[in-house]
Parts: structure tokens; sequence; C-alpha cells
């Protein structure tokens, strides 16, 4: 007993370290996405962005020698993330380019609060009281952050808001997803999506092509490398240890946004934002520990 206790507790330790590390590598590559903006136009870096991570997953899948595509990928979940992950992806681009990379990464962190609210509301999942209240208070941190109302308020924070429900979308759409799919070929189309995304948002833009400079290529490998690595920290962390107690250290993606927004392009962090975060990162760790309270003595969480 001893020693399964030990075991575990080693797996939890590890399994926390790839969350993290996945977490301040998904926010380097956010501050990627954000300064390759400043000269490309944001239907380009999706473009070359998904064709990136696309090229790099479908290597993966053939040194693994599994096939690219498999008919469960044209499942109906499947279609559903494909179109979340659209969504998601292009507003989240979107808002990385307009608006400060700090808000951005905070106004993301509600993403699980509303999975927690699509998954009882479309997989009927057994949501009590107490966690409806903390996902309405972690949803009035969203509220606090962008001020509807305020003489600050812009428009274009709502960007962030679309970009985290597309997210919400997409994890909700990945766990009804076939357990055949395995984490590669869910990154090649999930890359795939996101080439999809920019071929559609350039079309409606109609911005011409614009040859990256070396700095921007720089930064648009740095983005695919990062996204690439991220994920896959994020899918060894979740196969290490307790769900319960590897997912709250997702909320360190917030310290790391805050801090790059901050120390590489200067931004400030206000008080309503600092609130509005306490109130997210909160209302997220108490529903993770209602879960955990749900769950049988000695049933292990995967």
């Amino acid at each position: 007993m001893t020693a399964r206790i030990a075991n575990d507790r080693r797996a939890n330790l590890i399994g926390s370290v790839w969350m993290i590390t996945a977490m301040a590598v998904f926010a380097v590559e956010d501050a990627f996405v954000k300064a390759a903006a400043l000269t490309l136009p944001v239907g380009q870096i999706l473009i070359l962005f998904g064709l990136g991570g696309a090229f790099v997953f479908a290597g993966l899948l053939l040194i693994q020698k599994r096939p690219l595509f498999v008919p469960d990928v044209v499942s109906r979940p499947m279609r559903f993330r494909v179109v979340f992950e659209i969504v998601g992806r292009l507003f989240f681009v979107l808002a990385l380019s307009l608006t400060p990379l700090s808000v951005t990464t905070v106004i993301l962190q509600a993403a699980p609060l509303v999975v927690v609210a699509g998954a009882a509301l479309v997989f009927g999942e057994k949501v009590g009281w107490r966690r409806w209240t903390a996902v309405l208070i972690g949803l009035l941190g969203v509220v606090v952050i962008v001020q509807p109302g305020a003489d600050s308020f812009s428009l274009l924070s709502l960007l962030a808001i679309l970009g985290m429900l597309g997210f919400a979308g997409r994890d909700l759409a990945s766990r009804a997803a076939p357990a055949s799919l395995n984490t590669s070929i869910l990154g090649l189309y999930g890359f795939l999506s996101i080439l999809a995304a920019g071929i559609l948002f350039s079309g409606w833009q109609a911005a011409p092509f614009v040859m990256p400079t070396p700095d921007a290529w720089l930064f648009l490998s740095g983005a695919v490398l990062a996204g690439v690595a991220a994920y896959s920290c994020l899918m060894k962390a979740m196969r290490t240890g307790d769900v319960s107690a590897v997912t709250p250290f997702r909320y360190t993606r917030l310290l790391f946004g805050i801090a790059l927004g901050v120390v590489v392009f200067g931004e400030q962090v206000s008080p309503s934002m600092m609130l509005g975060a306490g109130l997210i990162v909160l209302s997220g760790l108490f529903i993770l520990w209602r879960g955990k309270q749900a769950t049988p003595p000695g049933a292990r969480q995967h």
C-alpha cells in the first residue's frame, strides 16, 4: 500500500511538471504568433502555422507507421471538433494580434468553466448547484475583465471570448470523439483545421500575400515548434498521474501569459484584470475540487 501511494505521488508530480511545461510553451507559442502578426496578415499566419503543424504531425504518424486517414476522422464528433477548432483558432489569433496578450490569455482560462456547463447541458453530466455557482462566478470574472459599459470597453475584447468559446466547444467534441483516434492524428486534423481557418479568413479579407521577413519566419517556426511541443507535453501530462492532481496546473498558463505580455510587449496589468483572473482561477479550482470529492474513494482518474 505504501509503495502504491509513493508511486501515485511520483506520477502526480511528474504529470504536474509536464502540465506546467505545456502551459509555459503554449504561452511562448502565443507570444510568437503575436509577434508574427506585427508584419503578417492573420489569415496568412493561420495558413503557414496550420501547414507547419500538420506537416510535423503527419511526419510523426508516418514514423509510427500509422495511417494519415481513418474512417473515424469523419465521424460526427470530429466534424463538430473541426468547426469549433476553426472558430476557436481564428478568433484567438485575431485577439492575439489586436488585443494585449495578457488579457487574451486570462480570458482563455474560462474555457474549462464553459466545458463544465456544456458537459451538463450536452452530455447530461450531473453538475450540482455549487459547481453551477462557481461557473457563474468564473464567467463574472470575464465580465470584470471586459468591463462592458465602461469607457475602457473595446469590442475587440469579444474576439478573445469567441475564441475561448470555440476552444471549449472543441474540448467538448473531443470528449465524444472515437477512442481509436490517437494524439498524433488529432493533432494532424487540428492543424489542418487551422489551415482551413486561414484559407477562409484570407478569402474573406482579400489581403495580399506578404513575403515574410527573416524575423517573421523565425516567429512562425517558433510558434509551430512550440505548439507541437506544448500539445505533446499536454497529452503526456493528462496520461500521467491523476487528472484532479494535474489539471489545476493548467492555470499556470495565465502567469506565463501575463509575464510575457508585460516583459516582452510592455503591457500593463490593471486591477480589474487581476480581480477577474482571480475569480476565474478560484472558480476553476473549486470545480476541480468538487469533481474530486464526487469521485469514489480509491478510484483513480484518468
